[in-house]
């Protein structure tokens, strides 16, 4: 009998790496703001000169009114090669974190030069300044602004292949329903003290809001396992699981509850990956979910018309 790891086996950079954000959260699950600030290095864009591998960045204003702006990612052009965009959102619980955050910056590179794709990663209002539905507004405002404007600094473009992407809580943007409803039971780290992403949630939810807030919940309501409402139209979808996230059970419901709507789902698991595992180049599993990525923006690509 094959004994479960209780702990994921990871390089001792990534291990350094995955502590240091660990020490950021108080035994209460609370946020050391000024910690994670030592951590959050940020980057500029690099618009004249590209990267190593040819990846040009520039910073656009999308809202100057609420400071709301996104890194467009743009790979090495090619003569008459109209690409595909993926729309990102950051993770970090609407909470923290940005579009020029290092760990972001470079793994929206890494999308953008594997999947030859323009990547534009939202940089959305966070929270508890701007608490729901700021961050949502701001995505939603992105896609206006892409498709009212285009990104004329970005290579040829083809906006009828649109893709929305996120990491971690920035996934749940990518969700275009929510309902209120059940959840799976509340996680406790061993020591016994309340996970993290209560704080995450309740700094992001309006105030005096609850974990039943319809913006908590992207899946399964009140009436039923699958009690939501999704759009005819709703598109393919692409879930990594990843076996020691300790979201992993939201996932799972997520996949289910899209399933059993009769949508389209892949689902690709790593058991011994670990929440945010996408940020570590390090790490194999990293490297195959973006390859996952590639297979899917060119199974559903659309093709353009002639």
């Amino acid at each position: 009998m094959t004994r479960r790891r209780r702990s994921p086996s990871l390089p001792c950079a990534v291990r350094v790496q995955a502590a240091g954000f660990a020490l950021g959260h108080r035994r209460d699950g609370s946020v050391r703001r000024l910690f994670f600030s030592l951590l959050d290095i940020h980057v500029r864009a690099k618009r004249r000169r590209p990267d190593a591998a040819g990846v040009r960045s520039v910073d656009v204003t999308i809202d100057a009114s609420r400071g709301l702006w996104a890194r467009v990612f743009s790979p090495s052009p090619t003569k008459g090669e109209a690409l595909p965009v993926v729309v990102f959102f950051h993770g970090g619980g609407f909470v923290l974190f940005s579009a020029a955050s290092f760990y972001y910056d470079r793994l929206c590179r890494r999308i953008c030069r594997e999947l030859r794709a323009v990547v534009v990663s939202v940089n959305y209002r966070l929270a508890p300044a701007h608490r729901f539905p700021a961050a949502y507004d701001d995505g939603l405002a992105a896609l206006r602004y892409l498709d009212a404007n285009g990104l004329p600094e970005a290579a040829a473009v083809d906006l009828s292949s649109c893709f929305l992407a996120g990491a971690a809580r920035g996934g749940t943007w990518c969700t275009t329903w929510r309902s209120a409803g059940r959840r799976p039971p509340r996680r406790r780290r061993r020591s016994g003290s309340p996970a993290p992403t209560d704080y995450y949630w309740r700094e992001f939810l309006p105030e005096g809001a609850t974990r039943d807030h319809p913006a908590a919940h992207v899946c399964g309501g009140a009436g039923g396992e699958h009690d939501v409402e999704v759009a005819e139209a709703f598109p393919a979808a692409m879930v990594a699981i990843g076996g020691f996230d300790l979201l992993k059970g939201w996932q799972a419901r997520y996949v289910e509850a899209l399933r059993g709507k009769g949508k389209a789902v892949r689902v690709v698991e790593y058991p011994g990956a670990i929440h945010g595992f996408c940020l570590f180049p390090e790490l194999a599993d990293s490297g195959e979910l973006v390859e996952e990525m590639k297979l899917f923006v060119q199974e559903h690509r659309t093709k353009r018309v002639q």
